[in-house]
């Protein structure tokens, strides 16, 4: 009955029971941070899942019935059990798993091409993947489409080219949507299934009544569906700019604070507290695959309609040139201590994105480290309880009182758990002065001991 599926043709009640029942086949192209927890989404939801990795070590390890994503423990059970039911299988050739697969999942990293002329999108990996998935494409299957894009992406690139190559017709043959994810890594499944409704919009009513379908049955927070693929395309930028502002925002105000000899954490708090006020907390910059690429995605697209989005450039100027902020505070308090640069040991604790996790992508501690050394700083150790690759050529330590107690300076650059809990512990301990710079503010209002001169960011510099 279901062994050809036109996802298209069937009503939603039906499309929702071959995917609970196991009719359902999905291919997933990309097994990162974002594809391999869809995979196991859909996994759980009911559907066979053929995972399209680009390269044979990861096909080799997901084919093992191991998780491959450190930061992503929830996803080890569920790879283990359902490789082990012959469910989920990962393979290179993403022609064939899309020819087996009744909805086509892309999820691949898109990026900016971060040079000296300027800053154009790069999509060539998802270009890449649509190429594949057009020689495989049939009548009746969906094609949903992850990958964060500038708006526009989905009609005006992806759809002219799976139908040249097919020679089929967007929601015609074959349905097209587009679908962002919305995850934060650490805790992506759970974001997938409990945390947030899905957004969905698409080329056509038969496409979006397919993805709907489809998603009501993964999303426990239900499907908001939009009245265009374009529109989900705007929403999904939208939401990564409005935290880079604010962001900027807490960083701009931060170093006003600071100026003044005002605590700036003391402002934040207060203002809060006016139900329209959402201040967030200032740092040394923003990393990650997400927040510092999706302004451009926006900037781009508005640069061909002669738009220029003032408030979403300075914004990412602001964010982009904190490292350097950071940096030339070390410096100074260098200075001040009467410590030769060159000589100077600098720990910097924590070098993930973000607390709590391993992921170094675009991580401001890259800069950090480069301003650092452009100063002159020859002596840098980096401690990170979790990250296991090391983008920069600082040593890397899983040793945190070491770093401390043997460093002249040290700056805490990722908002790990373990930093607040530890650090105060530490901190009293040496019998050296130290200086500590609170990139994050996970600090403030600690006693540190004498010895210690804290400064962080927005607010004064205090010897307790």
């Amino acid at each position: 009955m279901f062994s050809n599926i036109d996802l298209l043709s069937l009503n939603e009640n039906k499309i929702k029971e071959v995917l609970k029942r196991g009719f359902l086949t999905v291919a997933v192209f990309g097994l990162g941070h974002v594809g391999l927890p869809l995979a196991c989404a859909w996994l759980r939801a009911g559907a066979n899942v053929i995972g399209v990795a680009k390269t044979n070590r990861k096909v080799d390890i997901i084919n093992r019935g191991e998780n491959p994503l450190k930061d992503e423990s929830s996803l080890t059970p569920i790879i283990k059990k359902y490789v082990a039911e012959g469910k989920f299988r990962a393979t290179t050739n993403g022609v064939e798993a899309t020819r087996k697969a009744h909805v086509i999942l892309i999820a691949v990293p898109t990026y900016v091409n971060w040079n000296k002329t300027g800053k154009p999108i790069d999509l060539s990996i998802l270009i890449s993947v649509l190429r594949v998935v057009a020689q495989g494409l049939s009548k009746g299957k969906l094609v949903i489409i992850e990958s964060t894009v500038p708006p526009g992406t989905t009609v005006n690139l992806a759809k002219p080219l799976l139908e040249e190559i097919s020679s089929l017709k967007a929601e015609q043959d074959f349905g097209l949507a587009y679908s962002p994810e919305r995850i934060m890594a650490g805790h992506a499944l759970q974001d997938i299934e409990e945390n947030y409704p899905k957004i969905i919009g698409a080329i056509g009513p038969r496409s979006l009544k397919a993805a709907k379908a489809l998603y009501e049955v993964i999303a426990k927070k239900g499907v908001i569906t939009l009245s265009s693929a374009t529109t989900a395309e705007f929403e999904k930028v939208a939401e990564g700019i409005y935290r880079d502002v604010n962001i900027a925002l807490a960083n701009e105000l931060a170093k006003l604070a600071k100026l003044l000899n005002v605590d700036f954490e003391e402002v934040r708090k207060a203002a809060n507290s006016q139900p329209f006020c959402h201040l967030h907390k200032p740092g040394i910059g923003v990393g990650g695959p997400c927040i510092p690429i999706y302004p451009y995605f926006a900037i781009h697209v508005a640069f061909r309609y002669n738009l220029e989005l003032l408030l979403t450039r300075t914004a990412r100027l602001i964010n982009e040139t904190m490292p350097e902020y950071v940096a030339n505070l070390a410096i100074k308090a260098l200075e001040e201590a009467k410590i030769k640069i060159e000589k100077a040991k600098i720990g910097i604790l924590g070098l993930a994105f973000r607390g709590n996790i391993g992921d170094t992508r675009l991580t401001p501690v890259i800069d950090l480290v480069h301003y650092l050394e452009s100063q002159g700083v020859k002596n840098i150790i980096i401690h990170d309880p979790y990250a296991q690759d090391n983008p920069t050529n600082c040593p890397l330590t899983r040793n945190l009182e070491d770093v401390v107690l043997n460093s002249d300076l040290v700056i805490i650059a990722t908002d790990h758990a373990i930093y607040a809990k530890i650090l105060p512990e530490i901190l009293p301990s040496t019998s050296k002065k130290l200086i500590v710079i609170d990139g994050r503010n996970i600090l403030h209002g600690r006693k540190l001991g004498k010895n210690i001169t804290y400064i962080s960011i927005g607010g004064s510099q205090t010897i307790e």
